[in-house]
């Protein structure tokens, strides 16, 4: 599956550049998108172009600083910013700001708008994001696929896509410490599993257990590469009848479990499989030494779906013992002020956690209100963090290698199609204004009908031989797991 760029489109973006000689100055922003005005960006960024939100004839684009490097596109859809001038105009300006200028034509006449100023910070971006392109439909697996894209330029490369798979769906994928030589990925349908990467050793496991009556999902790596948390769900669509939320998927039950990779084995604890809560989404700090999760008062979700509201809690955890805390510390009780926790995300530097509020439920990608929040985990202090989130849906979300950046899922163009925006973050937790995912063509995301599902962050490139996936899968090449009483 590649990005539907029309060839016409790239066509008429080649057309011959003319002299501007603008008829008159408007003192607004240019009514362009992407939103590029007072973001910061990462030195190593892709070219961020732009494309007029109204007909126009021509749009003209200087970018750069006042009396130093600039760089120029002219276009009649996008500008088309070469890329090695884009790379030096940022490698000139790390720590200050560049400025756009932008000039439509409409009418046979040049108006030009008012500048509008981007920061270059010295922060790095990781190489880049792994994310599953999916329609979203409910009922069928369709068309999907698991792609890596690089964030220095516009390449992306498929990882694994379901045709090759016998349809199967998959998702879920997770890397540990972002290093593509530990991943997980989960495999649903007739091929069901749990394919894991060490090392560059693709491993097939059949998690499923009798005490744990079903298959791992949401995964979680430990620092160490050899323990994995996931949570064990039995989850259900459910479609409103009239609600501006669309569908819920909601949990029957729910526990947490760690996989032992070494020897094939799960444990938990009472605590992470209690009869009388849902716990799911974990998550290990940075250290390892803490499994974050979600958890809800059990509740008859068939009647009242609106009644489960998920906390953010927290339970010690000893790799090399393989032992839990004896307790549950809860750090947002969110269903105290009636809202709900999901995704919980604790920073590479251990000193924060953000997650997403939403109104109910753990299905959070789904609710317009769904929010990214920060909470300082010495202070207590937590915060919405306004910068990043939007009217609409924002709600999966992760961090870079050295925690400046943070990418988050959201559908706030349309509402529709879950698309990535990238952040900085400072020392202090604050967000600086998000921006999208920049791509070659901003039209490339009108001609998509495909969501950018599980954004995370990757140090290096994915090395996955599908093939070899694809011939053990159907030979059945498994290995079971073993619970620990």
């Amino acid at each position: 599956m590649k990005f539907c760029v029309n060839i016409l489109l790239l066509v008429l973006c080649m057309a011959c550049t003319e002299t501007v000689k603008v008829d008159s100055f408007v003192d607004t922003l240019p009514p362009v998108k992407p939103d590029y005005a007072r973001v910061t960006i990462p030195v190593n960024i892709a070219p961020l172009n732009i494309m007029a939100e109204c007909d126009i004839e021509k749009i003209d684009v200087t970018v750069g600083e006042s009396g130093g490097r600039t760089i120029h596109s002219q276009a009649t859809i996008s500008t088309d910013f070469d890329i090695d001038e884009w790379r030096a105009l940022l490698a000139e300006n790390v720590g200050k700001s560049i400025v756009y200028t932008v000039s439509l034509k409409i009418g046979g006449k040049w108006i030009r708008y008012k500048p509008f100023e981007l920061f270059v910070s010295s922060d790095s971006i990781d190489y880049g994001l792994v994310y599953r392109l999916i329609a979203p439909v409910y009922e069928t697996f369709g068309s999907m696929g698991i792609y890596q894209r690089k964030l220095s330029d516009f390449t992306q490369k498929t990882i694994v896509e379901n045709n090759l798979l016998q349809n199967n769906c998959v998702n879920c994928h997770s890397f540990c410490q972002l290093n593509p030589e530990r991943m997980s990925l989960h495999i649903r349908g007739a091929y069901g599993c749990t394919m894991i990467i060490k090392d560059n050793e693709l491993q097939l496991f059949n998690t499923r257990t009798d005490t744990t009556r079903g298959n791992c999902v949401y995964p979680a790596w430990h620092p160490d590469g050899r323990h994995i948390a996931y949570s064990v769900n039995e989850t259900r669509q459910m479609f409103h009848s009239a609600s501006p939320n669309r569908i819920e998927v909601i949990d029957h039950w729910s526990d947490v479990v760690v996989l032992d990779t070494k020897t094939n084995t799960l444990a938990s604890s009472p605590l992470l499989m209690s009869a009388d809560y849902f716990e799911t989404f974990p998550y290990f700090s940075s250290d390892g030494q803490w499994l974050y999760f979600c958890s809800a008062k059990a509740v008859d979700v068939n009647s009242v779906p609106e009644s489960a509201r998920y906390d953010l809690c927290r339970i010690a955890y000893d790799s090399c013992t393989g032992e839990f805390g004896k307790k549950v510390d809860t750090l947002v009780k969110a269903s105290a002020i009636g809202k709900s926790v999901s995704f919980p995300r604790p920073s590479p530097d251990g000193r924060f956690v953000a997650y997403t509020l939403s109104d109910y439920g753990q299905f959070s990608i789904w609710h317009p209100e769904s929010d990214i929040w920060l909470l300082n985990i010495a202070t207590g202090e937590t915060h919405c963090m306004d910068n990043i989130n939007s009217s609409d849906v924002d709600s999966y979300h992760s961090w870079s290698s050295n925690g400046r950046w943070m990418v988050v899922s959201s559908r706030r163009e349309n509402g529709l199609f879950t698309q990535p925006y990238l952040a900085h973050i400072d020392n202090d937790g604050n967000a600086a204004k998000a921006f999208r995912l920049p791509l070659r063509s901003p039209a490339e995301y009108d001609a998509m009908f495909y969501s950018f599902n599980i954004p995370e962050f990757i140090v290096e490139p994915v090395m996955l031989n599908v093939n070899e996936l694809e011939r053990r899968l159907v030979r059945r090449d498994l290995q079971n797991v073993v619970f620990e009483k």
